[in-house]
């Protein structure tokens, strides 16, 4: 008893999890697809906003920190160049020139570029703008004995940063130093970072407004869908109108499903109506049933011609319930035949069909080809719906002569008999449910095997169809048209 308790228990807890889980995921609010594309858009916004401007930047800092670069190695080089060839001292490169037309001028003009002059053992003759380090670097270069050699070295002057050179006069007359500023490219570079940052950030955030609004323009209408879809789920109303507009993949969607929704309405309106006239069709003989078993309490004291009358009375009525019932099972199938699709000769089938029928009944039945054909279809179905047609002739024509004909006419299959015929106000109604002519009431049938033809010709793209037949009788057949080969 404590295992089964403790089984029970796991079972309880087992169930209680699944419920709670089931209950979460009810109540977990569903991610929006609108949400989903406006982020996907942003993200993707994003990444190449980001991407481009730091490609953008980087080539723009490259090429201006390269520029001068090249610059102030240009004016180093005709520094060394101007004393190498010139052989100028101290005295040239000061800034007391009132025409300005020395060596120092010719540093100087092209870029601002500023120079400090050192003399003989490293001493500042003139003090640049600002002040330049002078060091032990720059003091050995100003003592060097040979022209144009030179140090360079990045250097730190209050709150700016410069490039520094050295060239040397050389005979140990002392040497010219030029500086460049690059501190100021540096912040100019800061502030292009700046506003690329800034200008990223407003692209993503206009990315991501545009994206929220297209997913709600290219959304709206899988929204309107899918609240139609779950008050359908919800209340379970297939009347409920669906927004259809357009010609793209949504508006097939919506065209879809509300052809779906039609088809579900049309199919419980079938099996409410098959229901009710089950209902109708199944108390007459029920009823007589009741009788005949009521009967069956005074069998000992009927006369024996009565007790023989009353058990045929049941048997007959026995069968009769047992094929009703068989038929509703079948008509109730309907188009959900296991039967796969495939290609089916149609004279084969009838000729198949026409050996039971000949069996069953005992009729003579006659096969004629006027047209052969192949066409998708089920075979099983297909058999059904020409034997039902047969047995349907053999009923109506029980006492007749002639044979029972089948003709197949390329996608036409006829069955044709020499009974009474059908009256003209009957004719358009032989293949609803359960009808049954004045001429019908007083045999055997349950009023559904031609319903049944009819069901089976609809689910292979054709239709059924009744006429009389000239000189007596009838003729009833079905077309089939899904498919058709030739």
């Amino acid at each position: 008893m404590p295992g089964r308790l403790r089984a029970w228990f796991r079972s309880r807890a087992g169930a209680w999890r699944d419920h709670g889980r089931a209950a979460w995921l009810r109540t977990r609010r569903p991610a929006s697809l609108r949400t989903a594309f406006a982020v996907a858009f942003a993200a993707g916004a994003a990444a190449v906003t980001v991407l481009v401007g730091f490609l953008s930047y980087d080539a723009a800092a490259r090429l201006v920190r390269v520029d001068e670069r090249s610059v102030f190695s240009e004016v180093v080089r005709d520094l060394r160049t101007q004393v190498q060839e010139k052989q100028f001292g101290p005295a040239d490169y000061a800034a007391s020139d009132p025409d300005h037309d020395g060596p120092r001028d010719d540093l100087t003009r092209p870029t601002r570029t500023d120079v400090q002059i050192l003399g003989a053992g490293g001493r500042i003759v003139e003090l640049g703008r600002p002040a330049l380090p002078a060091g032990a670097a720059e003091r050995r270069i100003a003592t060097d004995p040979q022209a144009g050699r030179h140090a360079e070295r990045e250097a730190e002057l209050g709150d700016d940063e410069y490039h520094v050179a050295t060239v040397a006069l050389g005979g140990g007359r002392g040497a010219v130093q030029v500086a460049q500023k690059f501190s100021e490219t540096e912040d100019l570079l800061s502030a292009l970072q700046q506003r690329t940052i800034l200008l990223a950030a407003v692209v993503i955030a206009l990315a991501g407004t545009v994206g929220w609004w297209l997913a709600r323009r290219i959304t709206g209408r899988l929204v309107r869908l899918t609240s139609v879809a779950e008050s359908v789920a919800e209340h379970g109303r297939l009347d409920v109108p669906v927004p259809v507009a357009g010609r793209d993949e949504v508006a097939r969607l919506g065209r879809a499903f509300d052809d779906m929704l039609g088809r579900l309405a049309s199919a419980v309106q079938d099996q409410q109506r098959l229901v009710q006239d089950a209902g109708h069709e199944l108390r007459t003989p029920l009823t007589s049933l009741r009788t005949n078993i009521s009967l069956l309490k005074r069998f000992d004291d009927l006369p024996p011609d009565a007790r023989e009358e009353l058990l045929a009375d049941l048997a007959g009525e026995a069968r009769e319930l047992s094929d009703l019932v068989n038929e509703l099972v079948g008509l109730a199938a309907g188009q959900r035949d296991d039967d796969p699709l495939s290609q089916v000769n149609l004279a084969e089938v009838a000729e198949k069909a026409a050996a039971s029928a000949r069996r069953r009944t005992g009729r003579e039945i006659t096969v004629r080809t006027l047209r052969p054909a192949v066409a998708w279809g089920r075979p099983a179905a297909l058999n059904r719906a020409i034997g039902n047609l047969l047995e349907n002739a053999a009923k109506f024509d029980a006492g007749g002569t002639e044979p029972i004909e089948v003709r197949v006419t390329g996608a036409r299959i006829e069955v044709l008999d020499r009974g009474p015929g059908i009256a003209e106000a009957d004719l358009t109604r032989v293949f609803d449910r359960f009808y049954r002519s004045a001429a019908a009431r007083g045999l055997p049938g349950s009023g559904l095997g031609l319903a049944i033809v009819r069901e089976i010709a609809t689910a292979h793209g054709g239709h059924a169809f009744a006429a009389a037949r000239p000189g007596g009788g009838a003729v009833l057949g079905f077309t089939v048209g899904r498919g058709y080969a030739h």
